[in-house]
């Protein structure tokens, strides 16, 4: 039985991998990021172990949520879903700068995960245009921030993941794949066992390894990249 953590997982794939993982026997802990919205996610879920609150906007409450997920035991796994689209308010803090700074402060797990998407291929792997970043910036953002962790920590298993267009409150009611294919790679990379989900700094889709774009896997863009996050928040990656 593995122990998972999975962010922003109130609804939508988060919610749908948090259930897949309970049903097959894990201990999981879901997260919302108010306390009405995790109301819901317990009723939606009885089986996770916990709700932990915190929005991901806000630095001091990601913060406090990496104290309260560390309160709670180290975990064996962590799924980085939360995000946020086109658009949104808090595209920065919450798909780039919440990621970092979970992983920078968690207990080191055994495996990290972190939600990419197929529009990464149109983001810019330019650190300049950070304060003002597209969608796509942020996700192949995600794509590198997995690769580098992979690079800087060897005793960790850190991927990305493409889930696909997803009917999600997110991908729209048009979109043409279901939850259960949408969570099945992230599932699948935070307890899987066989060859395939044991990798490390891959980006994968519908449980293959996929070439992401080039920025992802520029070790140049990556170490600067872990810098500039690093300064940004004030807290390096632990060696």
């Amino acid at each position: 039985m593995a122990r998972v953590l999975i962010t922003g997982s109130s609804d939508g794939l988060g919610l749908a991998a948090g259930q897949r993982l309970i049903d097959q026997g894990h201990e999981v802990v879901l997260h919302a990021r108010s306390d009405a919205r995790a109301d819901d996610t317990r009723g939606a879920a009885p089986g996770a172990a916990a709700v932990l609150v915190g929005d991901l906007s806000s630095d001091e409450q990601t913060r406090a949520l990496a104290d309260a997920a560390n309160a709670s035991g180290r975990f064996d796994a962590v799924v980085h879903n939360a995000g946020v689209g086109s658009g949104s308010a808090g595209l920065l803090a919450v798909n780039v700068l919440a990621p970092y700074l979970l992983t920078a402060l968690l207990r080191r797990p055994d495996r990290l995960v972190y939600l990419s998407s197929g529009m990464h291929r149109s983001g810019r792997a330019d650190l300049a245009q950070l304060d003002h970043p597209s969608y796509g910036d942020t996700k192949l953002i995600d794509a590198a921030l997995a690769a580098a962790v992979a690079r800087r920590w060897p005793d960790v298993l850190s991927n990305a993941v493409d889930p696909g267009w997803i009917a999600t409150r997110m991908g729209g009611a048009g979109a043409p794949g279901g939850l259960e294919e949408g969570a099945a790679t992230q599932v699948w990379l935070a307890v899987g066992d066989d060859p395939g989900a044991t990798v490390s700094g891959r980006y994968l889709k519908d449980l293959r390894e996929e070439r992401p774009a080039p920025g992802v896997t520029d070790e140049r863009f990556q170490d600067a990249l872990l810098d500039e996050l690093a300064r940004r928040t004030g807290v390096p990656l632990p060696e």
